[in-house]
């Protein structure tokens, strides 16, 4: 059984990857924990409402359970209320690749779609700061998650995140030639490689503490500087890739230090905001039966969507 097949008042008895732990207290005084576990099809919050002392040495995010519990619906949505639960064991012989969700496409593939962009960018210097940064990360950039949550938030996330905007992005300048093609395939390519250093990794993933002090934008633009300096790369080009990466999030409001002021880094921050979106539509909408509404989606300004019946197929 996967979580996108629970129903309520199913008993739970299996194997789930324990994503976060939260502490809270209930309105008794008493303490209590929300588990959030995870595999391959989805994710369910779990309460355990007697806490004992070792829960909170046993329970780390990125470790594998075993939970016995119930299903209950809680305002309109489904929760565990768990009963047991156990750590598992080497003999218990758990692959956690078997729970964790990945990017749809193989990774060879994705590899040899951003080597095919790689060679597309004409300038020398946006080329070579780009391939030698990505060498550094490359290990990291094919397995971390784009975000801890919300959208791409899976196995090889950040690399399926990055060579999607590129298929964007090639088909924009097609459309508009005036686009610099170097400065796009550049500063897509790097506007999230700092989410390599900003995430512990691609499990039970938080940020580090470069990631809560600085964030993957300076984390990045810093380490471009660094490269060029390295190189003994000194032209405007550098200047304008470590722009765009410091403006992708558009807005002061949403963490861009700089407000976009060239096109490429304006039409970039669209990129993004697409790619998140459609991806947060894919993740959220998949399991709600046509004809009916989603829950209210937080990073989509707390709208909820209907999914239609009409068969897009046969029209």
């Amino acid at each position: 059984m996967f979580i996108n097949e629970f129903k309520t008042d199913q008993e739970i008895n299996m194997f789930l990857l324990l994503d976060n732990v939260v502490r809270g207290v209930a309105s008794s005084g008493k303490p209590y924990l929300t588990l959030y576990l995870k595999d391959k099809t989805g994710s369910i919050d779990g309460k355990i409402w007697e806490v004992k002392d070792e829960d909170s040495e046993n329970l780390k995010a990125g470790k594998m359970i075993h939970v016995e519990g119930t299903l209950l619906d809680y305002r309109g949505k489904l929760q565990l209320k768990i009963k047991n639960y156990r750590m598992a064991t080497d003999s218990d012989n758990i692959d956690i690749q078997d729970y964790i969700q990945t990017a749809p496409v193989p990774k060879d593939v994705m590899i040899n779609e951003l080597n095919y962009f790689l060679k597309e960018i004409g300038n020398d210097n946006l080329r070579t700061v780009t391939i030698e940064l990505l060498n550094k990360y490359k290990n990291q950039f094919i397995s971390y998650p784009a975000a801890k949550s919300m959208h791409h938030d899976f196995y090889s996330g950040l690399i399926y995140h990055t060579t999607t905007m590129l298929k964007i992005a090639k088909a924009l300048v097609a459309i508009y030639p005036s686009l610099n093609k170097d400065l796009l395939y550049s500063g897509i390519i790097l506007h999230d490689l700092g989410k390599t250093i900003e995430l512990s990794g691609p499990v039970g993933t938080s940020y580090t503490l470069e990631g809560e002090l600085l964030g993957h934008i300076v984390i990045m633009s810093d380490e471009v500087a660094r490269m060029a300096d390295k190189l003994g790369i000194e032209a405007e080009e550098i200047t304008l890739l470590r722009h765009i990466i410091l403006a992708h999030h558009g807005k002061y409001e949403f963490g861009s230090p700089k407000l976009p002021m060239i096109k490429e880094a304006e039409i970039i921050n669209f990129i993004d905001n697409i790619d998140a979106r459609m991806m947060m539509f894919e993740k959220n909408l998949a399991n709600v039966e046509p004809g009916t509404f989603s829950d209210k989606l937080f990073g989509l300004e707390g709208r909820h969507f209907y999914v239609p019946t009409f068969d897009r197929e046969n029209n």
